[in-house]
């Protein structure tokens, strides 16, 4: 599945202004992160969690930012 990141992207450029920033404070590559935002790797709990912490999220918005998927309207006939 393809995961829309757009929210987390914006939030991350909100609070820490570049995605290189937001790596080293959640203690992974650039690159990682980058195969993350691309979905071609996959967010841990743990890393969503930190995520949450690092960019003043509530967990109870945790879904918002990490289980968007791409072109879902589309599928569910609503887009």
């Amino acid at each position: 599945m393809v995961w829309d990141y757009s929210k987390l992207s914006g939030r991350i450029r909100e609070i820490c202004g570049t995605q290189d920033a937001f790596a080293a404070k959640l203690g992974i590559s650039r690159v990682s992160l980058s195969l993350k935002m691309n979905s071609k790797s996959e967010f841990t709990q743990d890393e969503m969690f930190k995520s949450c912490d690092i960019l003043s999220i509530p967990y109870a918005e945790l879904s918002d930012y990490f289980f968007s998927a791409k072109g879902l309207d589309m599928l569910n006939g609503t887009g």
